[in-house]
């Protein structure tokens, strides 16, 4: 794995005055990541929502909200697949709802590299907001592994990083590092997300990233409230350092992940895995079935 400095945003959900308004924000803080040596920028869940700011008719209202955000998804990846290439910085953009075929929303992270490759992975673990209030529906596709040119990455949005098994399926497939874009609108919200990336960190051992939401936006019934900050969390690798400021969290990426997994700390990885099918056998056993091999979900490798 290469050793490499990555940058979570703590990102200010902003009124903005026009579109103009939002490239500047997003090229300023691309920048920011870049000059200061970062290799991937992750930004959190939702923070594309401050888009619905452009449509002041709709801005409060959370289908117009929706509607209005989805509708600009084209135009807001064209600016991040420009500057991931214009500053030669991997970067996670914030998740955003997108309108599919079926006539369902679903909420969706873009990960952009700087030749040009990009890929998508949707929330699968619905909140009972989004689903019940929201009507943001799971991803169908499951987990996409991206291999990039900084190693294997898995990304986990908010919620999905509390439930181990999806984690574990990513890191089987090979990843070294589980993306988490977070936005939650209280303390215990933020701490189940922040203590679930850690735990992941630990059962994986591997590097989980944390990029939230943070600041009030009044104006939005979606993201009105955000709570906390960013962080990098590894498996007690003193390899892994971080510092932070207002707007950015900053770490580096230890090349220690293949080494920690197949070493005498390593033994967690493989413990845990086997605990796991312990299980699945005793629940296999009072009559539950396990879903596909080894009770985990499938992943999709994505270039």
């Amino acid at each position: 794995m290469t050793r490499y400095t990555v940058a979570a945003a703590q990102y200010q959900i902003e009124k903005l005055a026009d579109w103009q308004a939002y490239a500047a924000k997003l090229t300023r803080w691309v920048a920011e990541a870049a000059d200061g040596g970062a290799a991937l920028a992750v930004f959190p869940e939702y923070g594309g929502m401050e888009l619905a700011s452009l449509e002041p008719e709709t801005m409060g209202d959370l289908a117009g909200s929706l509607a209005s955000v989805a509708g600009l998804i084209g135009r807001v990846d064209a600016l991040h697949a420009e500057l991931a290439a214009r500053f030669g910085i991997h970067i996670l953009a914030a998740s955003l709802p997108r309108l599919d075929a079926d006539g369902r929303y679903r909420n969706a992270a873009r990960l952009f590299a700087p030749n040009g490759k990009a890929g998508t992975q949707d929330k699968l673990v619905m909140t009972r907001f989004e689903r019940e209030q929201w009507f943001v529906s799971a991803g169908v596709d499951g987990l996409a592994l991206f291999e990039t040119m900084l190693g294997k990455l898995a990304v986990l949005i908010c919620y999905d990083s509390e439930f181990p098994l999806l984690a574990r399926a990513a890191v089987d497939a090979g990843a070294e590092v589980l993306l988490v874009p977070s936005c939650t609108d209280s303390l215990h919200g933020y701490w189940r997300v922040r203590l679930g990336a850690q735990a992941r960190a630990l059962e994986g051992q591997c590097y989980a990233v944390q990029s939230p939401t943070v600041g009030v936006a009044d104006w939005s019934p979606a993201v009105d409230v955000n709570r906390r900050g960013g962080g990098l969390w590894a498996a007690g690798s003193r390899d892994a350092r971080g510092r932070g400021d207002r707007d950015w969290h900053r770490g580096r990426e230890p090349v220690g992940v293949r080494r920690s997994r197949s070493g005498a700390r390593g033994g967690t990885a493989r413990r845990w895995r086997g605990a796991q099918c312990a299980g699945l056998a005793r629940s296999a056993g009072r009559g539950a079935a396990a879903a596909g091999a080894g009770g985990l979900p499938p992943v999709i490798a994505a270039a």
